[in-house]
């Protein structure tokens, strides 16, 4: 009996806590329910920053992290290139410090800088080239460009002289008929008076519209004389293409003047393969073959100049 009494307490403390909790539920609805309104959208709105700032944030964390990757596979491509660098110059002090090949290597970066000065010489003759024709054909536009200008001012200074000398003899004329409309008498002015007034104002006219065309003119004389000179224009395809002609004809006379002894094709292969594939034999082949490097390049020099 009594054990049927615990249970049946047990049973009703359940039940007041589960009616305590459906009471809290709908006070949380009711205040929900019934709570202002602008507090609400001020909520809202805070919540709706958040979620834009979250968003912002998680970009800015993205693009940190691609930039992170970036300069982390940059770092590796430098410490590659540093690392080739290294081999290159080990394997060249490894060259130098072998009789057999000391002098191979001098002759190597003879040969590659005789094909360096060949590719600057190129290169500084078809900018010269490029300038001279740019320059040519400026001024041959500014030129033209001047010459229109002075012919439109001396049309317009020609036509400002016609007006002016006009307006100077409507003037006079017009002082001519006031006179002749003043002196007259009585009767005079009973029969004429009406047609010389009209003709004065005719004249008045007439001077008020030569004087707006006098103006009309002056204005575009200031703007004629203010005019900007033309900018310089790049070359036509024709002037290019002639260019280029003189290019290969330039390339093909540093060619024929290297061309003795193979210089060509030595300073070719040089230019194309790494220090140490080459062997140019040995220290008496490679001090002629300098020699006559140095010779060659002196009388190159000279006949370039010429």
């Amino acid at each position: 009996m009594i054990g049927h009494y615990w249970r049946a307490d047990q049973f009703g403390g359940r039940t007041a806590r589960r009616g305590l909790c459906k009471e809290a539920q709908t006070l949380a609805n009711l205040a929900t329910i019934f709570r202002n309104d602008d507090t609400g959208a001020e909520e809202s709105d805070k919540l709706v920053d958040l979620f834009r700032s979250r968003v912002e944030l998680k970009k800015e964390f993205a693009a940190l992290r691609n930039e992170k990757y970036r300069l982390l596979d940059r770092i590796k491509q430098q410490e590659g290139a540093t690392a080739r660098v290294q081999q290159q110059m080990l394997h060249l002090e490894n060259l130098l410090l072998d009789p057999e090949w000391a002098h191979n290597v001098v002759v190597f970066y003879q040969l590659r800088a005789l094909a360096t000065h060949c590719q600057l010489q190129l290169s500084r003759f078809s900018e010269q080239l490029k300038q001279q024709r740019e320059q040519r054909n400026h001024g041959r536009a500014l030129a033209s460009w001047n010459e229109q200008r002075k012919q439109e001012s001396n049309r317009l200074e020609n036509q400002i002289d016609e007006r002016r000398l006009s307006l100077q003899m409507l003037e006079d004329q017009l002082q001519s008929e006031r006179h002749r409309l003043m002196t007259m008498n009585s009767l005079e002015r009973l029969f004429r008076g009406r047609s010389v007034a009209a003709e004065v104002e005719d004249i008045a006219t007439r001077i008020e519209a030569g004087q707006r065309a006098e103006n009309e003119s002056l204005r575009e004389l200031e703007e004629v004389q203010k005019l900007d000179p033309p900018d310089q224009k790049g070359l036509d395809i024709a002037a290019k293409r002639s260019i280029n002609f003189m290019i290969i004809a330039y390339a093909q006379q540093l060619y024929l003047l290297y061309e003795e002894d193979d210089l060509v094709g030595l300073a070719k292969e040089a230019s194309e393969k790494s220090v140490g594939a080459i062997n140019y034999g040995h220290k008496a082949e490679c001090t002629d073959l300098l020699a006559r490097l140095e010779k060659r390049r002196i009388e190159a020099d000279r006949e370039i100049d010429d």
